[in-house]
């Protein structure tokens, strides 16, 4: 009955989440998500802030019960195509796109991965890594099973190759595989649709993509992170050496008039977080955050700023950095900035620039607000028209929203967010027409 199931749009933490509390309740729900695993972008942390705690020992658990979980059908690698009707019974089209292996056979073993000679970068280690043509985005990734990058694969761009058809014992290779329309009807919608990274490389004054040693947060997340490229171990893009200082620069692209206006809400305490991670790595390892003003309002983040300080070398400079440039001797970023005590402009030399990026709603929420018929608020985030009252409550009845793709907010915040959208929507579907 389709009064009894929900879907919902986004495989990230928001998007698992309300899937568990609603599935838990007696729903059937649809997960939808765009790319070959759920778990989103958290899956690409290291740890998460303010306890550190390993950020896949959190999300691993979720993922698995999601797979398992007899009242939730996974539609990975699939993109909701249209929406029709209205509360209580949405008539929805998916299109589960083809991965060229056959989900039923293939056992996870990982052979065809491993024989095929093709690399490319890789997306999941914003590009400091490579994967393979035919990959799991991940090593934990749900489901455990392969996808073919059509766009890069030899054999479909020239009719050669089928290494990993010849070494799949399970006969799992299928390059006739179609996409599949897959029809469904629910009674509610919730649109977990996540964000994505704002793109540092047309901000010149900072250097990205001209000095080497200049990379983004995300990619120093992959970095430190011991399942990473790097197996945990930080290295320098121009020359492989362990830093001994890092540069943070807070609001890159966010709060910014040129830009994006907002604040992404996150990254004063993701930069001290990747600091603290640092000189836990390496003890002599200093670190120095510029930011604009220190946005830690959660529960006990100003005690985390003051550990940073305190125990772990991290050092907070309250300035807006107008520049990064390079020494040509040893490539080591200069970071000019504006010491606003003393009111005169100054710099400072370390090994390694981290930026911290806006972040911005996902390109999917564009998409999928036009096929709900949503309207967008001045920075593209979805609207809500009640934030006081109705939290989640888009203006469309049946339709909510929780995570990112409404507000910049934390991982908890977008919990907490997804279970209050769970518990509306089986509120709506409970009182009846």
């Amino acid at each position: 009955m389709a009064k009894k199931s929900v879907l919902v749009i986004g495989g990230g933490i928001a998007g698992i989440q309300s899937s568990l509390d609603l599935a838990n309740m007696g729903f059937q729900v649809y997960l939808v998500e765009k790319t070959p695993s759920i778990g989103g972008r958290m899956s690409q942390l290291d740890k998460t802030f303010p306890t550190n705690d390993c950020a896949m020992c959190i999300l691993a658990p979720k993922m698995i019960e999601a797979s398992r979980h007899p009242n939730i059908k996974l539609l990975t690698y699939s993109e909701v195509e249209e929406v029709a009707g209205g509360f209580g019974k949405f008539k929805v089209k998916i299109r589960e796109k083809a991965r060229f292996v056959n989900e039923e056979k293939c056992t996870g073993c990982g052979i065809c991965q491993e024989k095929c000679p093709w690399k490319v970068a890789s997306e999941f280690e914003m590009g400091l890594g490579q994967r393979k043509v035919i990959y799991t985005p991940f090593p934990q990734a749900v489901p455990n099973v392969p996808v073919v990058d059509r766009e890069n694969c030899v054999y479909f761009q020239k009719g050669k190759c089928r290494a990993c058809e010849k070494f799949c014992e399970a006969g799992a290779i299928d390059y006739d595989q179609k996409d599949e329309i897959v029809e469904v009807e629910v009674g509610a919608i919730i649109l977990a649709s996540g964000f994505d990274l704002y793109d540092p490389s047309g901000l010149e004054e900072y250097g990205y993509g001209k000095v080497k040693n200049v990379i983004t947060a995300m990619q120093y997340e992959r970095m430190i992170s011991a399942s990473g490229p790097t197996e945990g171990h930080l290295k320098r893009p121009s020359d492989g050496a362990t830093p001994k200082s890092l540069a943070f620069i807070q609001c890159v692209g966010s709060r910014d008039t040129r830009h994006k206006l907002y604040c992404s809400s996150v990254c004063c305490m993701h930069a001290t977080k990747e600091a603290i991670l640092a000189n836990e790595h390496y003890p002599e390892l200093k670190s120095y955050i510029f930011y604009t003003d220190m946005r830690a309002v959660g529960k006990r983040f100003r005690e985390y700023i003051a550990r940073a300080e305190q125990e772990y070398k991290v050092t907070y400079i309250r300035s807006r950095p107008s520049e990064v440039t390079e020494n040509p001797d040893n490539g080591d970023p200069i970071v000019w900035y504006e010491e606003t005590t003393a009111r005169a402009r100054t710099s400072m030399e370390v090994d390694m620039v981290v930026l911290c990026q806006a972040l911005i709603p996902s390109a999917s929420t564009k998409e999928i607000s036009d096929i709900l018929h949503l309207s967008l608020n001045d920075y593209q985030f979805i609207n809500i028209p009640d934030r006081l009252f109705h939290p989640v409550d888009t203006e469309i009845p049946g339709i909510f929203a929780c995570g990112f793709c409404q507000e910049p907010q934390d991982i908890p915040d977008s919990v907490v967010q997804a279970s209050a959208a769970a518990a509306r929507a089986a509120e709506f579907m409970s009182k009846g027409d």
